[in-house]
């Protein structure tokens, strides 16, 4: 290959290269532009309070578990979501919630507290719940399976391991819970150890390499693209496009069955 053709293909790489790293950027770039994620918050006073999405203890007997994700704090939210599991056993009182937290060694939290609680003055959106019987098995496969947690001592922001990787991957471990997770949930498509793994609906497969570049394709999740930790992809059930930073756009999610709720993740 003579040197003029050899520096025209790194160039013309070069430039798609460019080009796609842009495309990637420009939904957070729009969630930036658009004042959608506050830049200037202090942590300190930021709203914690409950956003009555979570049933009254104290009103509803029956087990539940329940996942939610919200922004993430200050300019983090223009990139992806923060996300945690929730449960109560049948007659509790209170909840347990469970989360990977990167100020913590080990990571991992669990801690009885409110489940629906806003993230830093970010509203939780549910993404999934399930009660009854259902929710009574799954909680005793989560109590199971999250000290096996294989990146407990670790925490990386970008691509992974990370609080949507944990809760991916608890998904993933139970048969009873099912989770479209919203695209902008950076580190959900991190596998730790592996490269090939369920989708966490259950309905298809992944491929990953370290969270910076996958393929998923699932009945319930669709098709989507991870390039460099940030999703592109499309939802044929419920059609919708899935965008990096912006989440997905377009049709609400369907309720699911068998007592298990998929909850819209639109735009905020």
């Amino acid at each position: 290959m003579s040197l003029p053709s050899l520096l025209k293909r790194i160039l013309v790489s070069a430039t798609l290269s460019i080009v796609l790293v842009v495309a990637l950027l420009s939904g957070p770039a729009y969630m930036l532009a658009s004042q959608q994620v506050p830049l200037h918050a202090n942590w300190h006073d930021a709203d914690r309070s409950s956003s009555g999405l979570a049933p009254d203890p104290g009103e509803v007997n029956e087990a539940v578990v329940q996942v939610y994700a919200a922004r993430a704090f200050e300019w983090r939210g223009a990139f992806g979501v923060h996300t945690w599991l929730a449960t109560k056993a049948e007659g509790a009182e209170r909840y347990r919630v469970y989360q990977v937290l990167s100020w913590r060694r080990p990571t991992v939290e669990s801690e009885y507290a409110p489940p629906d609680r806003r993230w830093y003055g970010n509203p939780p959106t549910l993404l999934a719940e399930l009660r009854g019987d259902r929710a009574a098995r799954a909680i005793d496969r989560i109590e199971e399976v999250v000290p096996d947690y294989p990146e407990a001592d670790r925490y990386r922001i970008w691509p992974g391991p990370n609080s949507n990787t944990f809760i991916a991957w608890v998904v993933r471990q139970v048969p009873e819970l099912s989770v479209d997770f919203p695209p902008n949930a950076i580190g959900k498509d991190y596998l730790p150890g592996r490269v090939v793994a369920k989708a966490p609906t259950h309905t298809g497969y992944q491929f990953s390499l370290g969270g910076l570049f996958g393929v998923m394709l699932a009945w319930d999740e669709g098709f989507e693209l991870n390039v460099l930790g940030l999703t592109v992809g499309f939802d044929w059930q419920s059609p919708a496009l899935k965008l990096p930073g912006v989440g997905r756009v377009g049709m609400a999610q369907p309720t699911g069955s068998s007592g298990e709720k998929s909850v819209d993740q639109d735009v905020p």
